[in-house]
């Protein structure tokens, strides 16, 4: 008996697939037609002006430049991370923003925080006004900053980048706890109002939610308002228990100066003791990338920093000695 060959076996498939071809061929490519005549299904990114930082270090976070924005100069230095694209627009004071140059610019949406509701009225003239609230009393500031994030990213499609980045932060502040040395002392966290008088930072502020997450304890224990804060005297802080005092930018204009002649400051145990740290600028309202430089800051500068370092002063250029 002979064995078929192989060619021979196979000439009818063959012949089939070559009546085949064509057809699949023809079929792909207008099916590739139809996906380039297909309207995309993203809607494009809205055009926003805002009166709020917070609102636009977010909107930055997602990678989203928003088109006008209130104090430009004055974030740059209360803020100072994330950076300003040189094409955002400043609308003036985030209080009393420019009307007329709004409604030239002509903006899809004008993004306002609680603190802001006065505006609505008359922005709402100009372009729908919508309001996102991060500080609100009583309410849990890390679940809030959460919530607005999403808020916000909803806005510009970017939802899925929101989420990657809160859950990025999540995991960078437990492993920054990790890398903390034991037995760190409490720590005060004030920012200057003049050379007498600081804010110091506790319950509800985004700084005392960033410590928590880092395992640090808060030296203040006093009461605060709904953002976060006290305002207190130097002499308040005379009898203070065992803290190292942590000091954020800016000082203001004058002040390291001030506290570099005999004083109040010079004679405070927590300063004498060399107990100060020194912080570049964060927004201590801020949002996810906020809270994020500040745990950046804080947690190198107590790497950094050893029992047997010698005392550190605010300097007269608002730095540290």
């Amino acid at each position: 008996m002979t064995t078929p060959s192989p060619s021979s076996s196979r000439g009818p498939l063959l012949n089939c697939l070559l009546k085949i071809v064509p057809c699949l061929v023809s079929l792909l490519l207008t099916l590739a037609a139809q996906a380039d005549m297909s309207p995309t299904t993203s809607a494009p990114e809205p055009r926003i002006a805002t009166v709020d930082w917070t609102i636009a270090e977010t909107l930055l976070a997602l990678g989203v430049t928003p088109l006008a924005m209130g104090d430009v100069n004055s974030y740059r230095a209360w803020v100072g991370e994330p950076r300003l694209p040189a094409g955002v627009i400043d609308i003036g004071l985030r209080m009393q923003p420019n009307r007329e140059l709004l409604a030239e610019l002509k903006p899809d949406l004008i993004l306002i925080s609680p603190l802001m509701a006065s505006l609505e009225s008359t922005l709402s003239r100009i372009a729908p006004v919508q309001s996102i609230a991060l500080y609100e009393p009583d309410a849990d500031l890390w679940q809030r900053l959460r919530e607005a994030t999403l808020t916000i990213a909803a806005l510009v499609n970017r939802t899925a980048e929101a989420e990657r980045q809160l859950a990025v932060l999540d995991r960078d502040l437990a492993r920054m706890k990790t890398s903390l040395p034991a037995d760190l002392p409490p720590l005060l966290l004030v920012q200057f109002i003049d050379e007498r008088h600081v804010r110091v930072f506790g319950r509800h502020s985004l700084f005392e939610a960033v410590m928590t997450r880092l395992g640090l304890r808060n030296a203040w224990q006093g009461e605060t308002n709904a953002w976060g804060f006290s305002v207190v005297s130097l002499e308040q802080f005379l009898t203070l228990p065992e803290a190292r005092l942590v000091v954020v930018d800016p000082v203001p204009v004058g002040v390291s100066e001030r506290l570099q002649e005999p004083g109040l400051w010079q004679h405070l145990p927590l300063v004498k003791q060399g107990k100060v740290l020194h912080l570049p600028a964060v927004w201590s309202f801020g949002g996810i990338l906020a809270a994020r430089r500040f745990a950046d800051l804080l947690s190198e500068a107590l790497r950094e920093a050893s029992p047997s370092d010698p005392a550190t002063h605010v300097n007269t250029k608002g730095g540290t000695r």
